[in-house]
């Protein structure tokens, strides 16, 4: 870029951050120039190494400074939730416009049907061979269960898998119904554990293949299934499930179609059945990433407040017996994502680019952050499929 390019980024740059007002932080440009902005002492200290291609992402800074840091156009000192806690404070003011019209929505609702597999396959589809480089042997890419800190990551993630069992109060023969089943790890062992009929679905190429692979190899066609399906596809008339489960899916479902999953678990859940929903949640304000989340990791995602699922159940037929909030534990799972991938990233380069590197590099890290300082939960909601006079009184079967 010339000069004069260079000269009208640092304006623009300039002026993003000129606008910091709740906070503190430090910039170092790429000519040497240092500069402070915000109403306290900085905290955290940004390094421009060359004028970074804004390309219309000005308006929105965490787009705009993480493309940059793809780019190795931008690095930092300090503390990533320091920087997060600072852009969180400095949200511009929610879009006030008038929601769309029901011809709108419908029109939506279609079209998020047609585009559910392509952003599934954007963020899953990577390669079963990148996911192995840096998840456990369980393949889990979900909230582990820590019962102490110095739980080894595979050890947590089989702790979570038994907690969710724990809490479905399985038994021998009934069907058991994993929507966004994964690499399948949780419906093999409910059917070692348990003895029951398992059924995983999945719009995930990769991990269909996988799966399938795991159950052949491990003996268990006649116990274990997985189909390649959206959920609403299921025919509720010629199946039904005694318990559904749900883990990390529900953030793919989209705000719009939180009331159809409620009526479509529902009609697959035999009367008296339960289903546990194991999803990430907010306070309802702007999560780490916003745009650049959307653009890069999660296209289509949307991160509901434990309050709007709450609050519709009721509408549905569910009663909530059970809600329990397993944020530190996705901060620490992240943590040891984030060991692995680093210890790997040499191979991540081989296997695509730098930029995709660094990409996922500050998703990981800025994700285990966001857990630990800024709006974003993870819950797990135990629900009925109307009254169920026959469970456990107490839950001690769930903290054994």
């Amino acid at each position: 870029m010339n000069l004069g390019g260079q000269l009208v980024e640092k304006h623009l740059i300039k002026a993003m951050f000129a606008k910091l007002k709740d906070g503190g932080l430090r910039v170092r440009f790429w000519d040497g120039e240092e500069a402070d902005y915000g109403d306290k002492a900085p905290a955290v200290k940004l390094i421009f190494r060359r004028s970074p291609p804004l390309a219309g992402s000005i308006g929105d800074p965490a787009l705009a400074l993480g493309e940059a840091y793809m780019d190795r156009a931008l690095d930092y000192e300090g503390r990533l939730e320091d920087l997060l806690s600072l852009l969180a404070a400095n949200q511009p003011p929610p879009d006030t416009s008038s929601p769309p019209g029901a011809a709108a929505r419908a029109i939506d609702r279609l079209a998020a049907r047609v585009q559910a597999k392509k952003n599934i396959q954007h963020h899953y589809d990577l390669g079963n061979d990148f996911f192995t480089l840096w998840l456990d042997e369980t393949m889990s890419y979900s909230c582990a269960y820590f019962r102490h800190e110095d739980d080894s990551l595979e050890q947590a993630q089989l702790q979570k898998i038994d907690h969710i069992l724990r809490k479905l109060d399985l038994h021998a023969g009934e069907r058991l119904l994993d929507i966004g089943s994964g690499w399948g790890w949780l419906i093999i062992k409910a059917a070692q554990a348990y003895n029951v009929n398992a059924v995983g679905i999945t719009l995930s190429e990769e991990q269909y293949r996988a799966t399938r692979e795991r159950i052949a190899a491990l003996g268990l066609d006649d116990k274990v299934a997985v189909e390649l399906v959206d959920y609403l596809d299921l025919d509720e008339n010629s199946r039904r499930f005694d318990k559904i489960v749900s883990v990390g899916m529900f953030e793919h479902v989209g705000k719009e179609n939180i009331p159809r999953y409620f009526e479509k678990i529902y009609r697959l859940l035999a009367p008296k059945g339960l289903s546990l929903l194991h999803t990430i949640t907010s306070t309802g304000e702007e999560t780490f990433g916003g745009a650049w989340m959307k653009s890069y990791i999660f296209p289509g995602g949307y991160v509901p407040t434990l309050r709007e699922i709450v609050w519709q159940l009721p509408d549905h037929g569910f009663d909530l017996l059970h809600c329990e909030s397993l944020r530190r534990h996705y901060a620490m799972t992240l943590d040891r994502w984030y060991a692995n991938f680093s210890r790997h990233a040499d191979a991540v380069r081989r296997q695509f680019d730098d930029r995709f590197c660094r990409m996922w590099e500050l998703y990981l890290k800025a994700c285990a952050a966001s857990f630990r300082i800024s709006a974003l939960d993870i819950h797990q909601l135990l629900l009925a499929k109307g009254g169920n006079n026959d469970l456990p009184l107490t839950n001690d079967h769930i903290y054994v």
